[in-house]
């Protein structure tokens, strides 16, 4: 092999994933600077390669030295170390404070650093602050790279380095290689196979118990993602002994033994079937039951009501005459407990709440507003007039113990808690919620049970209603008003397993359908009509009111791939940085896709990247108002949101909604998935795509359904 060693310039690409890198490289002997490729955990330009491989000419390219090996040294030349203190590797310095630092100190500055850092003070206009942020970022770093080295060499991304070291710390390496399936359980992005991988290289034996216990464990996370609360024993064992191509004997054990460790549960469930939990989804659905069941018992807090007195005076001051489900729901509300009002669009659940608020508030009652997301509290706010808040932001995270601050010790001080979108709700949450309400309070749950259930595991509206042990106000007239709506017609339609209509040629109409065969020709489109045909038609804002939802990521009609499209079409410019495959930039309409408490913002919510810093390595999102911080190294908890997936707009609403709906989505298409789309839109919704897969997703009536045992639990503690 050829060897090549010289001082890195720049660094032209660089894959997260995988590490590959082009590099342009200033090597002695050659005038012009040369370009290297090769694979390496971490680079940054001024550093000194050392690289064995051989040169190649690439036909568009030019000669390339394409290295087998590369290593990585500290630059001892003065310009390569003003060039390496100057990449983002070290937060806080940036190109200035690199050229004053080499200046001061020399080639010392690297000893400064980590050693004297108090020195940087002689350095102009690095104070204490800067001082004490360099020294940790330079810390910070170097244990990083030592773990992204580490993680390399056993063939693995270093793209979740960073994340592995928020998590652990200086220990990350001797906790991996004491358990290297603790990556899989703790750190999101690395799944059970990368941590497969690793455990085999260090020689963790295929058959190992700990193997074993690990696949276990993966595989009911699996099902648990998938909305299960439980999955049954021996289906349990079958699936893992696919994924680990091992006797089902060492699964047996594997499972007996983390039962016993009580880190997994087996319960017998009201047929008989042996079901197997995740401890905190066996004491969700537990805990969930009894306080439901405990709040719903005794007096309501609300004082006596002459209730025909009050129905007319509500009705007088609102101007809106209620109709009997209405009125035998605004009954119940002033006197159960614990109650449920469900119901599609245009059957007046808002008009609903409203009413209840005023007989609660006239009787002096403190409410209390919440939604699972920060879109759905705000929609409550604007429509009830009365401050709502996220189901997190009401209980607030308490970083300390790593729950929330309100639960049973400190309930929330409210009388009467309504809860909006609950269909969203998942088990854990539900449970944490209720926990937190006073028990003398009453809670009125507001949701539409045929919306697509929770992300998360559980369908708590749905087995709250099939317990038949709690109140339940089903709303189902469509009122006047609304019925001259397509969007609400054709809801309730689809809800009824019947196909939508849409209006003739040159008929004006909320709710349409354009026909587009070819999934590419249909991209083509989306970009047309979201960019030109709907602002100029219709007057909506192509960033502030379109909003595009498909039912999946993948393909040329999912999120993805809409995504990169719409980013060019509308925001092709500005300030930009690439990580974990996306582009980034100013101006981009983005997504939270993880609940982070630190930072406060929560999946699913939406903002709009304000400004990229790059000598701090900072980006700036702007939710609704309030700005949050990102480290580059952090942005794989957001995704550009031009077009999100159907699941993740639950709880939202939108001027105008464009839904892509193709014979591509055919694993995902359902009538809940249609149903929840098009009940997203206020004012416009378009269709786009085939009448088959249209047709599909109507005719399929049910989603996988999934195995909770919420309904019995609430029967069994009534």
């Amino acid at each position: 092999m050829d060897k090549l060693d010289g001082q890195i310039e720049r660094v032209v690409f660089r894959n997260e994933e995988n590490g590959f890198c082009v590099l342009r490289v200033k090597v002695r002997g050659h005038k012009e600077l040369i370009t290297v490729t090769g694979t390496v955990p971490t680079v940054n330009p001024g550093e000194w390669m050392a690289g064995d491989g051989e040169w190649f000419t690439d036909p568009r390219h030019g000669r390339q030295f394409k290295a087998e090996k590369m290593r990585m040294s500290k630059p001892d030349t003065l310009e390569g170390i003003e060039k390496y203190l100057a990449s983002d590797l070290v937060k806080g310095i940036g190109k200035e404070y690199a050229k004053r630092l080499v200046q001061t100190f020399g080639r010392d500055v690297f000893d400064v650093i980590e050693n004297s850092s108090g020195k940087l003070l002689k350095v102009e206009g690095i104070g204490k602050g800067r001082k004490d942020n360099i020294k940790k970022a330079w810390d910070e770093q170097k244990s990083i790279r030592q773990i992204m080295a580490f993680l390399f060499s056993h063939g693995i991304s270093t793209v979740r380095a960073f994340r592995i070291h928020k998590i652990y710390g200086e220990k990350a390496i001797e906790f991996v290689q004491r358990d290297p399936y603790c990556l899989a359980r703790d750190i999101r992005g690395i799944g059970f196979l990368i941590a497969d991988q690793i455990a085999m290289k260090l020689g963790i034996a295929k058959d190992s118990d700990l193997r074993a216990r690990a696949g276990l464990e993966f595989c009911l996370g699996e099902i648990t993602s998938n909305g299960h609360c439980a999955y049954v024993r021996n289906d349990l064992l079958s699936r893992t002994g696919e994924l680990l191509q091992i006797d089902l004997e060492i699964i047996a054990r594997g499972l007996d033994y983390s039962i016993e460790a009580k880190r997994l549960i087996q319960r017998a469930d009201f047929q008989g079937r042996d079901l197997i939990y995740l401890p905190k989804l066996y004491f969700a659905e537990i805990e969930l039951a009894k306080r439901l069941q405990t709040l719903g018992k005794g007096k309501h807090p609300c004082p006596a009501v002459d209730f025909e007195k009050a129905l007319a005076w509500v009705q007088q001051k609102s101007g809106i005459t209620l109709a009997n489900a209405q009125r035998n729901a605004l009954k119940t509300a002033v006197q159960s407990k614990v109650m449920v009002i469900t119901g599609g669009p245009g059957v007046g659940k808002t008009t609903l709440v409203n009413s209840v608020l005023m007989v609660l508030k006239a009787k002096k009652m403190r409410v209390a507003l919440c939604a699972p997301t920060g879109r759905a509290a705000k929609r409550m706010a604007e429509t009830t007039g009365m401050e709502a808040k996220t189901i997190h932001r009401l209980l607030q995270f308490n970083p300390g113990t790593g729950g929330f601050v309100h639960c049973a010790d400190k309930p929330l001080e409210c009388d009467v808690l309504i809860v909006d979108e609950s269909s969203m709700i998942d088990v854990v949450l539900a449970s944490q919620l209720m926990d937190a309400v006073p028990l003398h309070a009453a809670v009125v749950i507001v949701g539409d049970a045929d919306q697509l259930p929770s992300v998360g595991p559980g369908r708590v509206l749905q087995d709250i209603i099939r317990s038949k042990t709690i109140p339940v106000a089903h709303l189902d007239e469509v009122f006047r008003q609304a019925a001259t709506s397509r969007i609400i017609t054709n809801a309730h339609l689809i809800n009824r397993g019947k196909m939508p209509e849409f209006p003739e040629e040159g008929e004006t109409s909320d709710c349409y359908f354009v026909e587009a065969d070819d999934p590419v020709k249909a991209l083509a489109l989306v970009g047309k009509m979201v960019k030109k045909s709907i602002p100029q038609k219709f007057h909506f804002n192509p960033l502030d009111d379109i909003q595009i939802l498909t039912p999946m990521q993948k393909g040329e009609l999912g999120a993805r791939n809409l995504n990169v499209s719409l980013q060019q079409l509308l925001n092709p410019r500005g300030d930009e940085v690439e990580r974990f495959g996306i582009t980034y930039r100013t101006g981009d309409k983005v997504m939270q896709t993880e609940n982070d408490y630190d930072k406060d913002v929560y999946n699913g919510d939406i903002g709009r990247i304000v400004s990229i810093k790059t000598e701090e390595s900072e980006l700036v999102v702007d939710f609704d108002g309030r700005k949050v911080v990102y480290d580059f190294r952090e942005l794989d908890e957001l995704v550009l949101s031009y077009a999100i997936t159907i699941h993740k707009s639950q709880g939202s609403e939108y001027p105008c909604v464009l839904i892509p709906m193709h014979t591509q989505h055919y694993v995902l298409l359902q009538r809940s998935l249609i149903y929840t789309a098009l009940t997203r839109a206020k004012k416009l919704v378009i269709v786009l795509g085939t009448k088959k897969a249209l047709n599909l997703a109507v005719t399929r009536s049910e989603s996988r359904d999934r195995t909770t045992t919420l309904s019995e639990r609430l029967k069994e503690y009534a």
